[in-house]
């Protein structure tokens, strides 16, 4: 086994540089930009459908007016997220770009929407088909942006515009710049469009459902959810952020399956397609990635080592709630050969068992998004619309996922009581999981539970950094970085005391994958300034989300989690004449607990 894992970990390189693809991140982020509407699509479904599960029905009048504000906010997302995906797409391209010969990511925002529109849209009597704006049409969502980033990029780049003279106002003159790439990467699309109408018989968005169609069956069945769940959990188990290579790739797939099993419940028809985004969340990783929810429980009340019953205890809210860093970290069960198999194996299992009740016990698939920290076996039962199978199916998982854990933990508890009887302990394995994850967070959870990290307990906060592709927050989908083993600019904590002090407004911005992990040295150094009386102003953000707001600041921070986005950040603030410094996991919590050595540190990077 370890020598598998050792394996796997030599190919680490090419699949972070796969995580980290231009054009993976542009999927990813457009999706997380589109997550509001998705969430409120959330609502009417539930409203319409849950009573359902009581036998009250309502009227067609209402159900209409339920649904109204889920055909026109669900009913289009692939037309969002051809704009959100354009625009974070161009955000990549342009840190490539000269600084005075940008993209303006606004119009390739709206030529990528028209563009599908030209896509996917077919005229009616009236007005025009919606049936491939929605999660239908996502895939060509996908083509729409890239098509049009891709031809803006050649326009630009070569200045293939219209240029007009310096008296000119930039706006107007940005007007006729954009003439140009709009127009040829719209009537490239409607190209497009009129070749698989003449030689397919469809449009885009319908022939490009047509070919892929047995690429989503095969998906749908046991082999294809066997691979795909099986890679999500054998990657991160060996430090590859799996989530941001098989995420973005099936993301069209899950999505559209939530839409087509809603559609054939309305229709009362049996809602069959079992791949979807809340398999993904609630039963594949019902408490995190490796379906951990029971985990922490069994160290809790299964385990007679202290250690294992402190660190379940430490472990049991935050994994409730899909936040399983403690527990994964902690014991550690990633890259622990001993959990190798439970950690594999049950997500399998468990969506196994989902096929089962979905194929041959008749149980209607998942028909509503939620939000990922809901806890598993609530989001199963009420993603299937508070179904009485859907019950059963959240408790059998349950006490599946303990018979597969339980003679493994068995076995970890043993090891564990061995060496609290002989005072030796394993640092070697929490160094190997120190060196290829972000356990900061892990590491403030259980430091809060009373478990001493540096003593021997689980010594790990001062041994902790990071390598590509971690996790900001939970690893059951969030589709978010890590950064690599790095080290800041004047990393060393002891600064010089000749450091000047902070007389003028100051403003740092911290960043990490989802604006989580940021904000605690935002609190810090927030708490430090007012402590001291200093124009001093931090504020938490998340990659991808800062460019608009970046000129506001002077100090740029990046958490671990996207420290490796450095080189690309740097040429942003370089632009701006703004400073940027990385941080590394160790040197970054001693930063978040100690606000005298943050502010110091704010100080050294500002001189």
């Amino acid at each position: 086994m370890e020598k598998l894992i050792a394996c796997i970990e030599k190919r680490k390189p090419f699949f972070e540089k796969l995580s980290r693809n231009i054009y993976l991140r542009a999927i990813r982020d457009g999706f997380i930009a589109g997550m509001p509407v998705i969430l409120f699509s959330t609502i009417f479904i539930l409203l319409a459908y849950v009573p359902n599960a009581f036998g009250f029905f309502w009227p067609k009048s209402i159900e209409s007016l339920l649904m109204k504000p889920y055909s026109y906010s669900m009913g289009i997302l692939a037309l969002l997220l051809a704009g959100t995906t354009a625009k974070s797409l161009t955000d990549s391209v342009n840190r490539k770009m000269e600084a005075t010969n940008q993209i303006n990511y606004m119009s390739t925002l709206l030529a990528s929407m028209v563009g599908l529109l030209i896509l996917a849209a077919d005229p009616l009597d009236g007005g025009i088909s919606l049936g491939f704006l929605g999660t239908k049409g996502l895939l060509t969502a996908f083509l729409a942006a890239f098509v049009t980033v891709g031809i803006y990029k050649v326009c630009i780049k070569n200045n293939v515009t219209i240029r007009m003279p310096e008296e000119v106002p930039p706006n107007i003159s940005q007007v006729f710049k954009d003439v140009i790439p709009f127009t040829a990467s719209a009537m490239s699309l409607y190209l497009l469009d009129l070749c698989s109408r003449q030689f397919i018989g469809t449009g885009v968005a319908e022939a490009v459902g047509k070919v892929l169609a047995p690429l989503f069956s095969a998906a749908d069945g046991y082999v294809g959810i066997t691979l795909i769940f099986g890679a999500y959990a054998f990657f991160w188990f060996v430090g590859i952020h799996g989530p941001s290579i098989v995420e973005p790739a099936i993301a069209a797939i899950t999505y559209a399956n939530i839409d087509a099993n809603l559609a054939l419940m309305q229709a009362g028809e049996h809602a069959d397609k079992v791949l979807t985004s809340a398999t993904q969340m609630f039963v594949v990783t019902m408490g995190g990635t490796g379906a951990t929810l029971v985990v922490p429980f069994m160290f809790m009340w299964l385990c007679q080592s202290k250690r294992n019953k402190a660190i379940g205890r430490a472990s049991v809210v935050p994994t409730f709630f899909g936040v399983n860093e403690p527990i994964l970290f902690g014991a550690p069960i990633v890259l622990n050969p001993i959990f190798f198999v439970p950690f594999i194996l049950a997500p399998i299992v468990n969506v196994w068992i989902l096929k089962i009740f979905v194929d041959v016990l008749g149980m209607n698939s998942f028909t509503t998004n939620l939000p990922w920290v809901t806890p598993g076996p609530i989001g199963i039962v009420l993603a299937a619309n508070l179904q009485w199978l859907a019950v059963v199916l959240a408790l059998l998982l349950i006490l599946v996922d303990i018979v597969i854990y339980y003679p493994f933990v068995k076995v970890y508890d043993e090891q564990i009581l061995e060496e609290e009887r002989s005072g030796k302990h394993n640092d070697q394995l929490k160094e190997k999981v120190a060196a290829h994850f972000n356990t900061s967070k892990a590491d403030a959870v259980l430091e809060k539970a009373g478990l001493d990290l540096k003593g021997e307990n689980a010594s790990l906060a001062g041994k902790n950094h990071l390598a590509d592709g971690e996790m900001q927050y939970s690893d059951k989908g969030s589709l978010e970085d890590k950064s690599e083993n790095s080290q800041a600019d004047g990393e060393g904590l002891e600064l010089s005391p000749e450091s000047k002090a902070i007389t003028k407004e100051t403003h740092v911005l911290v960043l990490c994958a989802g604006g989580g992990t940021s904000g605690l040295l935002a609190n810090a150094l927030n708490k430090v300034a007012k402590e001291k009386n200093l124009p001093l102003k931090a504020v938490a953000g998340s990659f991808g989300a800062h460019r608009e707001i970046l000129p506001e600041f002077d100090l740029v921070v990046l958490a671990p989690q996207v420290a490796s986005n450095y080189v690309d950040m740097k040429e942003e603030t370089d632009r701006l004449g703004i400073k940027l410094a990385k941080t590394e996991g160790a040197q970054y919590i001693k930063l978040t607990r100690d606000g005298k050595a943050a502010l110091d540190f704010i100080k050294e990077q500002l001189n």
